[in-house]
């Protein structure tokens, strides 16, 4: 008979991990890292939701050691509630969020602190509109639960973020040239991978 299953709810799993194996110790085998890929900009019972996890997506990371009686148990909790449930290794977890929701943050973050906190800010954010709300709603995210998930993740991210200056350093250097070809080429290779990218949807409930 398998044991308590256990789960966290964590954006990072690497450090989630190595906690469990810490805390855990012989009773490891209990535990099932998840992450739900679902969330809001504000925290706290008050903003509580129960469609949250309705059609969206729940990362499974098992380690090897886990009772797979209990992943399986892990898998039709989140699935009772509407979720489609995937598996992947702490590792490529963490390398992956790195780049699609931690970096994102993280360039959020500084990016709206860049126009808020010049002289003319204030006067700049009174003409905004809709690309730049949309564009920086993530860093009106939760302050603490930000600084723990980058500071838990940072060597992906790091990693992540040395990429993003490498392009960025790469458009910069055509726009000071002048090249409007090869900035034009640059745009339209992000350009047209962006109009062809689909968010992943979870399968209908019953599907395999």
């Amino acid at each position: 008979e398998p044991g308590v299953l256990f789960m966290d709810v964590g954006s990072t799993k690497r450090d989630v991990v190595d906690a469990a194996r810490r805390v855990l110790k012989d009773r490891v085998a209990s535990f099932v890292p998840a992450h739900p890929i679902a969330g809001k900009e504000v925290s706290g019972v008050d903003h509580a939701d129960a469609l949250l996890y309705s059609g969206r997506q729940v990362i499974l990371t098992p380690l090897k050691q886990t009772d797979a009686t209990l992943v399986q148990k892990a898998t039709d909790v989140w699935s009772a509630i509407g979720a489609q449930v995937l598996k992947m290794t702490p590792e490529n977890h963490d390398a992956a969020f790195a780049a699609v929701s931690h970096l994102p943050h993280l360039l959020a973050f500084a990016y709206f602190s860049a126009v808020h906190k010049q002289p003319a800010g204030a006067d700049f954010l009174s003409l905004a509109g809709p690309g730049f709300r949309d564009f920086t709603r993530i860093a009106a995210s939760d302050p603490a639960v930000w600084r723990d998930i980058l500071l838990a993740n940072r060597e992906e991210v790091m990693k992540q973020s040395l990429r993003f200056r490498h392009t960025l350093d790469a458009l910069e250097h055509v726009m000071k040239t002048g090249n409007a070809e090869a900035l034009e080429d640059l745009i339209r290779s992000a350009s047209e991978a962006r109009a062809t990218w689909q968010m992943s949807t979870p399968k209908p409930t019953g599907s395999r």
